[in-house]
């Protein structure tokens, strides 16, 4: 497996740890321990080994953050705003391109409810301040960048937001937010805002019409647009008003696990038909199947396979969403304030405390290629849905 060059650089190193950020113990970047078993022929093996190499791969959304290893540090470790990112991960990840929101959903670092205006940009700034003292990954605006990072051997940071409620009612904050990077943004998170109905809503209302100014902003951009926590209405109208495709960066499909986090067929052919590429979501207890219960990378990848014959292999590709630590500590920590358990709601399961195969990044991406090559995927839809699909999209999206 390909691995980027890492120079040694932990977060916030030219600082004083516990003076001026605090002291905590982190979980680990390595692979989880509990491994998904492979049973791989030499010839596959150097299959995988050629995929890595010769393309561009790329995670729809992943996170280079590193949760507290306590979970009581959870909440005044995001609010303190000075978080780890994984540098030493993503290197060993095989990804090229990670789009990453920097977790501002949870970055509560001046308000009580996260995802306000103040909280992005100082999280931005934090983020950027750090990335600037290392030489793994860059932040990459254009494609010209990804393929500068990919020669260059670097990972290639894609700055999103997960949801547009911290622009409220101003519509210049798109500008000044793509000014700061941000190359895709999420309409809404699982509640409502003033562009649209997330998904956690009892009753969807739509895109508003300041939604429909904020999807025309971002077209002219060159902004990508995510759907992914948006209510069934509200996804079907932005497609519809948006000139350009649409993402569905992490999500799965609802026909195979009936919750609202997931997708409808309707909503899937439609992003589809306008160009957009949907991601396949591996957070925890989301991309259940009834017949794989136990969250493992055989689930997520149902929920592939369902969506490539429902859309066709030209509109898939992976999000998987994960970090690094315990994503279901997370989610029970920041449940009240971000609806997590309503996004979930409608099946009953056993809580997988972890996702088997597609704990983290740095396992993520190449247990993924793994499992396709496996199964008989040619090099040429694995290339796709690992990474090509997107950059094809990117190019429709983004100015340049």
């Amino acid at each position: 497996m390909k691995q980027k060059a890492y120079d040694g650089y932990t977060s916030f190193s030219y600082l004083a740890e516990g003076a001026h950020y605090q002291n905590v113990p982190l979980s680990s970047q390595e692979a989880a321990p509990e491994s998904y078993v492979f049973d791989l022929t030499g010839k596959q093996e150097a299959q995988v080994q050629r995929i890595f190499d010769e393309h561009i791969m790329v995670s729809m959304r992943d996170h280079g953050f590193i949760m507290p290893a306590r979970r009581e540090d959870i909440d005044p470790y995001c609010r303190d705003g000075y978080t780890a990112f994984a540098y030493e991960g993503l290197a060993k990840s095989g990804l090229d391109v990670v789009f990453d929101n920097f977790m501002d959903g949870i970055m509560n670092i001046t308000s009580k409810a996260g995802l306000k205006w103040d909280d992005v940009i100082y999280n931005l700034g934090l983020r950027y301040c750090d990335i600037a003292r290392q030489d793994t990954a860059i932040i990459a605006g254009t494609l010209t960048d990804i393929h500068k990072a990919h020669k260059g051997g670097k990972v290639a940071i894609v700055p999103c937001l997960e949801a547009a409620t911290a622009i409220e009612n101003e519509i210049d904050r798109v500008d000044i937010l793509y000014g700061l990077g941000i190359r895709c943004m999420g309409m809404t998170y699982n509640e409502a805002n003033t562009i649209g109905t997330g998904l956690a809503e009892e009753r969807d209302g739509g895109l508003t019409k300041f939604g429909k100014r904020v999807i025309k902003r971002m077209n002219q951009l060159g902004m990508a647009i995510d759907i992914s926590h948006c209510g069934d209405v509200t996804s079907m109208d932005v497609i519809e008003t948006s000139e350009k495709p649409v993402l569905i960066t992490h999500a799965g499909a609802r026909a195979l696990w009936n919750t609202p986090r997931m997708k409808s067929d309707e909503v899937l052919k439609a992003c589809a038909a306008k160009g957009g590429i949907i991601g396949i979501l591996a957070a925890p207890n989301t991309t259940l199947t009834k017949e794989h219960p136990g969250h493992s990378l055989d689930s997520v990848m149902a929920h592939f396979e369902y969506i490539r014959e429902l859309v066709g292999i030209d509109h898939v590709g992976f999000g998987p969403d994960t970090f690094y630590g315990d994503h279901v500590a997370l989610q029970h920590a920041v449940d009240q304030r971000l609806s997590i358990g309503d996004s979930h709601s409608g099946e009953k399961f056993n809580e997988a405390p972890f996702v088997l195969g597609v704990e983290n990044p740095t396992e993520a991406m190449p247990n993924i290629v793994k499992w396709l090559v496996q199964h008989g995927y040619s090099n040429k839809d694995i290339a796709k849905a690992a990474g090509g699909n997107v950059m094809q999209a990117l190019q429709k999206i983004w100015i340049r």
